[in-house]
């Protein structure tokens, strides 16, 4: 394997097997493969098999190199350094839904701002069929290295768009045909969320949910009813149950 210098500037990594093998699968721009030193094995053979299609740079660096690039995370031997990840258009996700031929179905985050939820997020949309994913550029997690590890490769195939004002962007997806549901306490029950139409759910902050002015602009509020003693739910499981309630809307049979 080669040795190489550090990574160019405006990068960022992707580490464990999973979410390298997407990346390297998918259109991901790399700059190079880092593997840890001495470490053998199918997973790292498969990893090095990929990097010889692309033609890439593979540097082999000691584990604590890569431990210091995952944060302490779980890396199994293996990291990427990639270009900075690229955010799409909301008229992209309006092109991925017609390209399906399917209705718009989109979830806007308002200040999501731990990594693991954000990527939890995504793998449960990219398993569900949602079109994209909207966060906002400002006071919200961005799409990083440990999102991508937490989506196990979901990062590559779900459209993530960031825009500058969330109220302003559900104001024009109004005016595109679609329906915004909200959460809140009060709210009808989400079970009776019928997302066969243009749909986008909004899923608010892990302590402060949706912001006032946001709330305002909803077609309609669900909760999620609750008879234990806590009576909150992670983001991310929040998430999970709205978001497949939609699915199992759209997908009757």
């Amino acid at each position: 394997m080669n040795q190489q210098s550090k990574a160019p500037a405006n990068t960022d990594f992707i580490y464990g097997h999973h979410a390298s093998v997407e990346a390297l699968k998918a259109g991901q721009t790399i700059n190079k493969v880092l593997l840890q030193s001495g470490l053998k094995g199918k997973h790292i053979n498969e990893i090095l098999q990929l990097a010889k299609k692309k033609q890439l740079v593979v540097q082999s660096v000691p584990k604590s190199k890569l431990d210091e690039i995952s944060e302490g995370g779980t890396h199994q031997g293996v990291a990427l350094s990639v270009a900075a990840f690229q955010y799409a258009t909301l008229d992209d996700l309006f092109d991925r839904a017609q390209e399906k031929s399917e209705t718009p179905f989109f979830i806007i985050l308002d200040g999501i701002e731990d990594p693991h939820n954000l990527g939890s997020i995504l793998r449960t949309a990219d398993a569900a069929g949602v079109h994209g994913v909207i966060i906002p550029k400002r006071r919200a997690v961005q799409l990083t290295a440990t999102v991508a590890k937490i989506s196990t490769g979901a990062i590559e195939h779900v459209p993530v768009v960031r825009v500058t004002n969330l109220a302003n962007t559900v104001t024009t997806l109004k005016e595109r045909g679609l329906w915004i549901f909200g959460t809140d306490m009060a709210g009808e029950d989400y079970r009776h969320l019928d997302a066969t139409g243009p749909t986008a759910l909004v899923i608010g902050n892990e302590g402060k949910g949706i912001s006032p002015l946001l709330k305002k602009k909803m077609d309609g509020m669900l909760t999620i009813p609750m008879i234990g003693h806590v009576q909150s739910l992670n983001a991310s499981v929040a998430a999970s149950l709205l978001i497949y309630q939609g699915f199992n809307s759209r997908h009757k049979n």
